[in-house]
């Protein structure tokens, strides 16, 4: 018996060709939300789960969030039957009168965020959701949210909600403080770094809020604002410039790069192409922008990502809380509708009309200096090897921001345990243990180097242990070195990339001196010790449940061994790939070690320090 993801996804069934299957998918998303609108409108409750904000902003998610695809269709002539649902919400929420208010902000508030949607909303279609309004509800509604705009929002891509709330203020006649709007829109300016490449805020972190945030929300504010020609144009070539990078984190089958934060938003990854259309910029061929899109909600209608009666559910390849953050409620999964941005635009228009591109899929490595990443292109995957960047704030923020490689196809894992080393998956990562049973991995560098397609990070597990990490691209393998050193004696366990573990045992695990290898019906993930003498030892391990972001179940190889005090160097080879294809001539022509002395004179002559860490660390 297999598992039917049909019956746990909206999608499924679907074949995502042309705008009429989009527009088909988006209203399959929305109606299974329709039974848990409150009697009143304004709030969507959807699971007893909670956020670390109220229970009434975990609400006005559920309510809000559907909008960033709704407000698209309609502008593009859509249908959508529900609108005076959503008009009665909006209404009752905003009045301090009714039993569903959404309550006064007076501080900095989840609600901020999901007055976004509403600002987009009332300028993009003001005349279903504004215009019919009586008055005394228009009042309320000005109220609220020129209230809401005046308190400071969170120092990142938040900056952007106050400037689409105003985008909606402006459209529908409600006057506001405009100083506040050029004083963010000055401020969102200052976290640009160059060749297209935003961070989030200043942080030592650039993950997929650059291109599903800061570039989405940039190209709706080049296309909708009014008397802004030079912001507007700077937004413009500043999106042109990246997209020539970013379609890097996406592979052949439309999957994206999982790496960092906020991955429960899964299809907004689309959300960078549509903006582009949305902002009728043709960065890249419209033939590649609409076959990024297009596979990239293909390969979301394979996975189990709802629950049974069709709500998306947190988590990224299936339900799964563990991997979730701190702000993720029940609605938060809505902001996947952000990738039906291009439903704005007709039929006609030319990303719609193009017949979609094979993604650019280069053999040679593709190096990204400011998220510090080495991007190399396998059979249906796309492989980060990452400098490492760092996020102490988020759950599992080691595993999500501070690992050695990260894969489209085989995601990352999250452990389950920190008291239990010998369980733990290592995916991706070193895990150092003195006792045994807890453990470190790499949290953040002292240093992070890039030297053409090769990356340096110096880092510290302990206050007296240091690690030195050097990561080259052998496509399909990737080496990594490891220079330790340390007073007292560790162990050590590496992983390579994690695949989907069968039932009954039915893989097969190879484990010896020096390699270990997963070999299942789909893929095969192989480690090898390339280090001089005597080898780690290979375990093919089963880890723990609901770890990885993709598979519920997977095996990881590892190497696992004992290092002395002193001074230890490890040299470590992986590889994943689907089964069958070039698997066993890539087996059979493992890459040699490296030079340690020329990768030292390489960095010593050409390295530079990576964007991502530039900023000074706060605790």
């Amino acid at each position: 018996m297999t598992y039917d993801p049909s019956r746990a996804n909206p999608l499924a069934g679907n074949p995502l060709k042309i705008r009429a299957d989009v527009e088909k998918a988006l209203h399959d998303l929305f109606n299974p939300l329709l039974p848990f609108f409150s009697e009143g409108g304004a709030r969507v409750r959807l699971t007893a789960a909670a956020a670390h904000f109220d229970r009434i902003a975990a609400d006005v998610e559920g309510f809000a969030r559907p909008l960033w695809g709704l407000a698209p269709l309609a502008a593009g002539g859509g249908r959508f039957d529900r609108w005076a649902l959503y008009r009665e919400g909006l209404a009752n929420g905003m009045d301090p009168d009714h039993p569903e208010y959404w309550g006064e902000v007076n501080d900095r508030d989840q609600r901020m965020v999901e007055m976004a949607a509403i600002g987009f909303t009332l300028k993009m279609v003001p005349h279903l959701v504004w215009e019919p309004l009586p008055e005394r509800a228009k009042k309320n509604v000005a109220a609220y949210l020129t209230h809401i705009r005046r308190f400071d929002y969170a120092d990142n891509n938040w900056k952007f909600f106050r400037i689409l709330v105003d985008l909606g203020l402006e459209e529908v006649g409600v006057g506001f403080d405009r100083e506040l709007t050029e004083r963010y829109l000055e401020e969102l300016d200052g976290f640009y770094l160059g060749d297209g490449w935003y961070r989030d805020g200043n942080v030592r972190r650039i993950d997929h809020y650059i291109p599903f945030a800061m570039h989405f929300y940039g190209l709706i504010y080049a296309r909708l604002a009014k008397g802004d020609g030079e912001r507007t144009a700077r937004y413009r070539a500043r999106a042109e410039q990246f997209a020539r990078d970013i379609r890097h984190w996406y592979d052949e089958d439309g999957g994206a790069l999982a790496f960092g934060r906020s991955l429960i938003y899964r299809f907004a990854c689309a959300g960078i192409w549509g903006a582009y259309a949305f902002a009728d910029l043709e960065a890249l061929p419209w033939a590649e922008i609409k076959g990024h899109y297009m596979r990239h909600l293909r390969w979301w209608a394979r996975h189990p990502i709802a629950d049974r009666d069709g709500v998306l559910s947190v988590g990224y390849g299936y339900p799964n809380l563990l991997m979730s953050e701190n702000y993720n409620s029940a609605g938060s999964p809505y902001w996947a509708l952000k990738a039906f941005l291009p439903l704005a635009l007709p039929e006609s228009h030319p990303f719609w009309q193009a017949e979609e591109a094979p993604a650019v899929t280069p053999r040679e490595p593709v190096p990204l200096k400011h998220p510090g990443m080495v991007m190399m292109h396998t059979p249906g995957n796309v492989v980060a090897l990452s400098s490492g960047q760092q996020n102490y704030q988020m759950r599992f923020g080691a595993e999500k921001y501070a690992k050695f490689a990260y894969s489209s196809r085989y995601g990352f894992s999250v452990e389950s345990d920190e008291r239990a080393y010998a369980n733990a998956a290592f995916d991706g990562m070193i895990g150092l243990s003195d006792n045994g049973r807890h453990y470190r991995v790499r949290e953040s560098n002292e240093a992070a180097l890039i030297a053409g397609d090769t990356l340096y990070g110096k880092w510290k597990p302990w206050g007296d242990v240091t690690v030195e990490t050097w990561l080259v691209p052998a496509n399909p393998w990737h080496i990594r070195v490891h220079r330790i050193e340390t007073p007292r004696p560790l162990h050590a366990t590496e992983g390579g990339f994690a695949i989907a573990r069968a039932d009954l045992d039915a893989d097969t695990r190879e484990e010896g001196e020096g390699r270990a290898l997963a070999h299942s019906t789909t893929d095969l993930s192989v480690i090898l010790d390339l280090s001089e003498g005597a080898k780690r030892a290979g375990r093919a391990h089963r880890a723990m449940p609901n770890t990885n972001l993709i598979s519920a179940k997977t095996i990881v190889p590892q190497l696992r061994g004992e290092i002395p005090a002193g001074t230890t160097l490890l040299v470590t080879a992986a590889m994943a790939l689907p089964a069958g294809g070039d698997t066993k001539a890539a087996l059979a022509s493992p890459p040699p070690p490296p030079d340690l002395a020329a990768l030292e004179r390489l960095f010593a002559s050409e390295g530079i320090e990576v964007s991502a860490i530039q900023v000074p660390e706060r605790f």
